[in-house]
Formats: C-alpha cells, sequence, structure tokens
C-alpha cells in the first residue's frame, strides 16, 4: 500500500487536525502514529551559509546533477563580517553552487533566511525542510516547516523524502487578548517556563483558538520561532483571515490555501494559554526556559541592549521600539544596536522613521543579518548583562565566555534602553500605536534565479572549503576512553561554538574541530587526539539548541565513536547518526554516575546487537563495571550506522 493510500484511508476514518492534513497530503511512506517511521514529500528548502557549505558539499557528494525539490532557497545571513577571506570565499562558493544546481541565492544583506523567507515565499499547506533549526518559523503561515541537520537537507534536495518519527500533536488553545506592553515573545516564553527547552520533543505544537484573531503573521511568527527552544518538531499556525492578510499585503495573495483543523478533530495533548493573565516576561541566563517576569528582576544593570534576529526584526518590531525611544536617548550606562529581518524591513522601516528615531536616540543601526546572535560582532563585555530581543542565550553563544544574556520583547528592551537597567515597560505609560502601511516596496531583486546553462558555471572553491570527512562503518567492538563527562542540556553552541573567529572556518573540518568544547574544555581535541578512540558521556537533552551538524562531525573527526547520554535532541541524534556516531541512551538513570572522564571504556557486540535489536553492553574497565545501554533506532538508521553514515547509504 502506497503513503497516498494510507493517508486516504486515514483521512476517510476521522476528522484531522491540520498539522495531519499537511502530513498526509505529503505521505510518502509509513503510518501517521506517534512514534512509527515516516517519510514525507519536501515542497521547499531552505539554507544559509552557516550550515549551507557544509549541505552543498553534501548534495554534491550525492552525485545529483540538478535540486528536485520545488523550490530551495541558499541565504547569506549569518557569517557577514568580511574580516579575510573565507566568508567572501564561502559567499562565492555558495552563489556558484546555486546557480549550477538550480536554487535561488540570497545575497548577503538580502534577508535574514526565516523572515525573508516568511515573506516571499512561505505557502500554506507546503513543507519546508531546512538547515537551520528555526525554519520551524515558517509554521506561522501554516506550513509544516521542520529545522533538520544539512545533510537531511541535501538529501530532500536529491529527491529523498525526509524520514522522521511521527510526532505527536499537540493543541494550543490561545484565549484572550495580549494587554498592554505585552507581546507575542511573552506568549512563546511563557509556554517555555510551563513546558522546558525539552518540553517539546517529538511534538508538534498546532495552534488554534479565539486569542488567534487578533495576533498577526509577524507576532505568529515569533512564537513560531522559538518552537525550537522547547524541542519542538514543528509549530503550525492555522492558514485565516491574519495569514491572507499578510500574504495581500506581499501581493501573494494567489498562494494562499486556507488550513484549518476539522471539527472533532483528535490532539496527542492540550494545552490552554489566556493571554490577557500574562505580564511582561523575561529569560535569564543561560537558558530559554529560565523565565520570570521583569518586575521580579527589575533594576538589574545593563550593559547591552539588541534588537533583532530571526524572532523579533519585523517591521512591527522595530517601529515599536522606534516608538518608545522617540525623542529619548540611549542611556550611557549601556550601548545598543538594531538589526532589521530582511532589505524589505530595513527600507519601509527607513521610509517610516524608525531608523531616524533609533539612530537619534543614540542605538547602532546593524545590517540586515543574524549578527549578533550568532555571536557576529556585539559580544558582551566580561561578565556584563546583554538583553536581547534574540531567541538563545546559551553560555558563550553571543562570544563571550562569561556572558550573561537575558531574552525579552521589543518593549522590555526598549525600556531597558531608556533606564539602563532592565524595566517593565508598563512604567512607561501608555503603549505606543503602530500604523502599518498599507504598500509595500516589493523588491526580489536580491534573490539571484540559477544559471540558464548550468554547465557552464563554474564552482568557485576557496582554499578554506576542504573535502566533507567521511565516518566509518560503526564497528563490531570501540575501545577507549571517556573523554568527557557533561550536564544536562548541553547545546551544540558548547558543543561546536559559532561566533566570528570559529564559524568562518565551518567548510573546513580539520580547523573548526580543534574548537570543539571550546569554553567547556579547551584541552578536549588535543586530548581526543592523543587517546585515541572515544566516547562522551552527558545527561538530558544533549545537543539542543542549533542544527549545526559540525557538533557532530568535528567530534567524529577527532575519534569520537559513540556519545551516551541519558536522552538526546531530536536533531543532533539524527545528525550523530548520519555521520556514523552512536547515540545511546543509559537504560537506568542513575548509570550515568559510573563514568567518568579517562576511565578506559568498551562497547561490545556492537553490530550484532544492533542486528538483533538487543542491548548494548558498556563496559568500565576501570570500575569493573558493565551497564546495558539502549537505542532510539529505526530500521533505516541502523542501517546507515552499519554502511558508515548517510552518504554510504545512499549511494548504496
Amino acid at each position: 500500500m502506497t503513503g497516498a493510500e494510507r493517508a486516504s484511508i486515514f483521512d476517510s476514518a476521522m476528522a484531522q487536525n491540520a498539522a495531519q492534513k499537511i502530513i498526509a497530503s505529503h505521505l510518502a511512506s509509513g503510518q501517521m502514529k506517534p512514534g512509527e517511521e515516516i517519510a514525507i514529500k519536501i515542497d521547499q528548502n531552505l539554507l544559509q551559509d552557516a550550515t549551507g557549505t557544509m549541505a552543498w558539499l553534501e548534495f554534491e557528494a550525492l552525485g545529483v546533477p540538478r535540486v528536485k525539490s520545488r523550490l530551495c532557497v541558499s541565504y547569506v545571513d549569518h557569517n557577514m563580517l568580511q574580516t579575510g577571506f573565507e566568508n567572501p570565499d564561502d559567499h562565492l562558493f555558495l552563489q556558484s553552487m546555486s546557480a549550477k544546481y538550480g536554487a535561488l541565492f540570497s545575497r548577503p544583506g538580502n534577508g535574514i533566511s526565516h523572515h525573508a523567507h516568511l515573506e516571499r515565499f512561505d505557502v500554506p499547506g507546503e513543507t519546508l525542510l531546512g538547515a537551520d533549526s528555526h525554519t520551524c518559523q515558517g509554521g506561522a503561515m501554516g506550513m509544516l516547516a521542520i529545522g533538520a541537520g544539512g545533510f537531511e537537507v541535501a538529501a530532500t534536495m536529491a529527491g529523498e523524502p525526509y524520514r522522521l518519527r511521527m510526532p505527536g500533536v499537540v493543541r494550543v488553545t490561545l484565549k484572550g487578548e495580549l494587554p498592554s506592553w505585552v507581546s507575542a515573545k511573552d506568549v512563546i516564553l511563557e509556554l517555555l517556563r510551563r513546558h522546558t527547552v525539552k518540553g517539546g520533543l517529538n511534538k508538534i505544537y498546532e495552534y488554534a483558538g479565539p486569542g488567534l484573531a487578533n495576533l498577526t503573521v509577524p507576532e505568529r511568527s515569533t512564537i513560531a520561532n522559538m518552537g525550537a527552544e522547547l524541542g519542538l518538531t514543528a509549530s503550525v499556525f492555522p492558514a485565516d483571515e491574519q495569514t491572507l492578510a499578510f500574504m495581500k499585503w506581499q501581493k501573494r495573495e494567489k498562494d494562499f490555501k486556507p488550513l484549518v483543523a476539522d471539527e472533532g478533530a483528535k490532539y496527542d495533548d492540550e494545552i490552554e494559554l489566556d493571554m490577557s493573565k500574562l505580564e511582561p516576561l523575561i529569560a535569564q541566563p543561560h537558558s530559554p526556559d529560565n523565565v520570570v517576569p521583569v518586575r521580579e528582576i527589575a533594576g538589574t544593570p545593563a550593559v547591552q541592549v539588541a534588537v533583532g534576529s530571526s524572532v523579533n526584526s519585523s517591521f512591527f518590531d522595530l517601529m515599536t521600539v522606534a516608538e518608545i525611544m522617540k525623542g529619548k536617548k540611549v542611556h550611557p550606562s549601556l550601548h545598543m544596536t538594531v538589526s532589521p529581518g530582511s532589505r524589505q524591513v530595513l527600507l519601509l522601516f527607513t521610509l517610516a522613521g524608525g531608523l531616524a528615531s533609533v539612530i537619534a536616540a543614540g542605538a547602532r543601526g546593524l545590517e540586515v543579518a543574524c549578527g549578533p546572535c550568532i555571536g557576529m560582532g556585539m559580544a558582551p563585555p566580561s561578565f556584563g548583562n546583554s538583553i536581547r530581543t534574540f531567541n538563545r542565550n546559551f553560555p558563550g553563544r553571543s562570544g563571550t565566555a562569561d556572558d550573561r544574556v537575558y531574552l525579552c520583547s521589543p518593549e522590555v528592551a526598549a525600556a531597558t534602553a531608556i533606564n539602563g537597567v532592565i524595566t517593565d515597560p508598563r512604567s512607561l505609560g501608555a503603549p505606543p500605536k503602530i500604523e502599518i502601511p498599507k504598500e509595500l516596496i516589493i523588491d526580489d531583486s536580491g534573490f539571484l534565479p540559477p544559471a540558464k546553462e548550468a554547465d557552464k558555471v563554474e564552482i568557485v572553491r576557496g582554499p578554506n572549503i576542504q573535502r566533507l570527512p567521511i565516518s566509518q562503518p560503526v564497528a563490531e567492538t570501540i575501545s577507549g576512553v571517556v573523554l568527557i563527562k557533561l550536564k544536562n542540556n548541553v547545546s551544540t553552541d558548547e558543543i561546536m561554538p559559532a561566533g566570528a573567529k570559529i564559524l568562518p572556518l565551518r567548510s573546513n573540518i580539520p580547523a573548526i574541530a580543534e574548537y570543539v568544547f571550546h569554553y567547556v574544555d579547551p584541552t578536549f581535541p588535543k586530548r581526543a587526539k592523543e587517546v585515541g578512540p572515544g566516547i562522551i558521556v552527558a545527561g538530558e537533552n544533549y545537543g539542543q539548541g542549533s542544527s549545526r551538524e559540525h557538533a557532530a562531525i568535528a567530534p567524529m573527526y577527532l575519534g569520537v565513536r559513540a556519545v551516551v547520554a541519558r536522552s538526546f535532541a531530536r536533531i543532533h541524534h539524527d545528525n550523530l547518526i548520519n555521520f556514523g556516531l552512536l547515540p545511546l541512551c543509559f537504560t537506568r538513570p542513575e548509570d550515568y554516575d559510573l563514568f567518568f572522564p579517562d576511565d578506559q571504556i568498551e562497547l561490545v557486540a556492537i553490530r550484532s546487537s544492533l542486528k538483533e535489536r538487543k542491548p548494548i553492553k558498556l563496559r568500565n574497565l576501570s570500575k569493573n563495571k558493565e551497564i546495558d545501554l539502549t537505542y532510539d533506532l529505526t530500521d533505516r538508521q541502523i542501517k546507515i550506522l552499519r554502511a558508515g553514515g548517510l552518504v554510504q547509504y545512499l549511494k548504496k
């Protein structure tokens, strides 16, 4: 029975929610039961330059002559600082690969990928797979938008369906209206406060309820974007009157398709949130779920305020800040920056007078880029409190090892910039009223089409672009040492840091591997190469955060052969498999306490245990202990590991 036939049977058997409707219409194989592996056709792909160079190298390794998805857009929005040859070389590589293989190329300065894609390409009812964890922002437009590792994206660009475990679908019912000075950022911060950074693992949050009527698409995009911080597979909003209004504004109403859940549709869980009871919230260092009311920490000194990033860089967000700052000055104890989400936003913000207002107030206008959010400039001073409208505050992500980053709404950021201390914006009096212009300047010239004669395009490869390291088939026995032991919720930023110094090495694995665990244990690369094969031991939710597959490739290159953890984040779990690293779990949580750095270990009967689906035994030779390890692997993933990674598996 084909996937379409299965979907048809499912469709006729029961009412469907919005997420199920999209999956059913794209189902290539599998059954839509939570936990079962399914394969879905992908309509659109999104690449960005921090992960895109590797994804293009992986696509090239598959030997496919042309991108096969309906639309693929390759953005340059992360590594914009051209302090050496590496970034400009990579930009030319990305442009030439796009031209040759059939992708649109978004030039530097054209837009932060998620915001620009929302404006110009997101289509209700379609599927989008992006090599960035915040691809889920597309769910604001009624898409099934999923972030994944670059290799998964490259495979779908080559025509493969995307395979994942069918997520559970959770209905999030929004009621009431947002009070004055409370914004969409406070909605997602409240969900993080309640459900934590691992509360959404293997789930889709589908938003519904009367509260949606007054939430615009840009506001919805703030909530959808930070679904990544909840660990969600995707966030899905209905395609309704607000969606149609936004698409008309973008002169794309022809792409509108209504999408709502059927009456009586079933959900795997329910969440209810009364927005009228919310107040301004803020996430304290060093996790997006460390959320408290702003009033509780009001008065905390700040040395930096940053507005923008993919999550809060819309025209509405920036104009809110501009109106609050109008006629006022940035407090002398701090400095402030503003980053627009796209060239379109920047033009509109400029014409509306918003840019003049923030510059007159003393803020710095930054270019259209992720910028400080990914540690590309504006690193805070040592121990300095940086107040940001961004989506992540993991340790060191800003570019400063001992950073103290807070996450908040544009309203809180602006109030803080004026007073020099974290400020509840309700103390400012009446909130500003923002008028949205009826007409936009639509200029898509920043998107370069593929070449008409692809065979004449020469790929530009700078000296920083090295060959993709190929992993080896998993061995029957792994003997080595525990290279490092880590706590819960270790992020990919802690495994493989970003920032202006390290991220330009993204297409040079031997070079970037020298920075693995740079802020956790800078001796790790040297030790890993000296002692030979080894394993990583970790707590819960290992690998949360970015889809950056360098956090799997670089440890593999250094000799790591397995990660043993209490649990894994979804994207990183898949990235480990794709590069031949075993993701194994402790059968009992307390077994984590039996292992320490430098313990001599042995994993035995690996291949045969995987084949027979038996637990894998881990021996601690230093302490004369032996335990069983479990794993959450599909039959296909076991085959990938036995083949030595996704390249070898797909070639076979």
